[in-house]
């Protein structure tokens, strides 16, 4: 039996860890399945863990007539960050495969959390920038308009790293980022030279709607994590309308000066810019990833997935179908492959789902819905309501597309390994939940056969 200074100290690791996960962007369900199975890995069996979204609760009742022993702690920061995310995946499974004890372990994350990236912050500032050109060329931009989107995701970028250390809510950083894309399109085409205003305004408002948890809110959701999900839509939401309302400012400022911002038509495609379509969707999807501090293995399989998922999308579209349920096929496509691929590159699929879905966020859906509805009458009104309910419908469609995948792929992945039979899942991050070795060895006995050896998500034999 653990005593009190032992139950202490794997409370305060399972915290740390579950705190990191989450700041980074990992789901509550991801988050409580893995710090219970980091807890009763090391001994301590039937901690109850509590996971919302801004606080983590974690408690141990050995004996109804001890007191109780209860740790909290705060979630103060929450941004993108797929290293600290992958680093601690590889921690957990190192814990749970016996390579390193608590010491170690606690050693090993306090040096995640001080050692900051590898990568040099103005790398991350460059990345945006060419996320945005890969928009603008998968909206059949010219390489005007490519460099003028580049170098306003770089300009937001830096404002908003400003705002954020300055603590300003991620509210007004949205507000800002939208206005300064209005305003460099504004300026843009003021200039002699002939420039489509409305792609760099619609690229930058891909790059800040990049940033937005409906994944994580989605996945919450649906695994049953209500209130986390909850608060989770309310931050898109609010996010959201910053992003509404720092564009429709710089538009109605547009009006003002004189400055004529045509709505564009969505979702066309052809033959003649299918390929530059994918092109730009794979280069997208990659700087978004590298921005994000994924690791530099799977930048090349991210931008592979997007640029399949993209011509899924166009493909499907092409003969009628509506939009949102093209946008669905290729998120299901993404979340069926993510398990695979992330496995195979030492990832959590998380990395893979969320870069690969990026560029098919509804960017040009918001735009148009707001210029329409800053021309004021009565029919552009109800077109410019309806394309934002179609960029609603678009955003939904890819979570629960992808969210879908990944419940197939997993469960499918699991039996043919023998692990669990039950359908369960998806879990983004952490590894799956294995029968343990005293299962493992019962069922072995019951069919007969050799304990089977222990696999991890990517199939490969622990220790192998």
């Amino acid at each position: 039996m653990l005593d009190p200074r032992q139950v202490n100290q794997i409370l305060d690791f399972c915290l740390r860890v579950g705190e990191l996960l989450l700041a980074s962007g990992a789901g509550a369900a991801d988050v409580t399945a893995t710090m219970q199975s980091v807890a009763q890995h090391l001994g301590l069996r039937g901690a109850d863990t509590d996971v919302t979204f801004t606080s983590i609760s974690m408690s141990h009742h050995a004996d109804p007539e001890e007191q109780p022993i209860l740790a909290t702690r705060t979630v103060k920061q929450r941004t993108i960050d797929y290293e600290h995310l992958t680093r601690v995946d590889h921690l957990v499974r190192a814990i749970l495969h016996d390579q390193i004890d608590l010491k170690e372990a606690r050693t090993s994350l306090a040096r995640i959390v001080s050692s900051g990236h590898i990568r040099a912050r103005w790398k991350v500032t460059l990345a945006w920038g060419a996320m945005c050109g890969g928009v603008a060329i998968q909206l059949g931009g010219d390489l005007f308009v490519v460099l003028v989107a580049s170098f306003a995701a770089m300009l937001i970028d830096r404002l908003q790293q400003r705002m954020a250390r300055a603590r300003l809510p991620f509210f007004y950083q949205q507000i800002a980022g939208g206005g300064v894309a209005t305003a460099v399109g504004i300026l843009a085409g003021l200039a002699p030279v002939d420039v489509n205003v409305s792609l760099v305004i619609t690229a930058n408002i891909v790059l800040l709607l990049a940033g937005i948890g409906f994944m994580g809110a989605l996945q919450d959701a649906l695994s049953g994590f209500y209130v986390t999900a909850g608060a989770r839509l309310t931050e898109a939401i609010l996010a959201t309308a910053g992003i509404i309302g720092g564009v429709s400012g710089g538009l109605s400022v547009a009006q003002m000066v004189g400055v004529d911002i045509p709505p564009i038509d969505p979702g066309r495609g052809n033959l003649q810019t299918f390929g530059m379509l994918v092109a730009g969707a794979a280069v997208c999807a990659a700087a978004f990833a590298y921005a994000s501090y994924a690791p530099g293995r799977i930048i090349a399989p991210i931008a592979g997935v997007a640029a399949v998922a993209i011509a899924i999308s166009q493909s499907v579209a092409l003969p009628g179908i509506g939009r949102t349920w093209s946008v669905a096929l290729a998120a299901l496509f993404v979340g069926l492959v993510a398990f695979s691929v992330a496995g195979r590159m030492r990832v959590p699929p998380l990395v893979v789902v969320v870069s690969a879905v990026v560029p098919m966020l509804p960017g040009l859906s918001i735009y148009r819905g707001l210029t329409l509805l800053a021309e004021g009458s009565k029919g552009d009104i109800s077109a410019g309501l309806l394309a934002m309910v179609t960029a609603a419908s678009v955003a939904i469609a890819l979570s629960a597309g992808v969210i879908l995948g990944e419940y197939v792929a997993q469960p499918l992945k699991r039996e043919a390994r023998r692990l669990e039979t039950r359908l369960a899942g998806p879990r983004l991050v952490g590894p799956m939940r294995d029968l343990g070795p005293r299962a493992r060895r019962r069922r072995a006995r019951e069919e007969g056969k050799d304990e089977p050896e222990p696999t991890g998500t990517d199939g490969t034999v622990i220790g192998a």
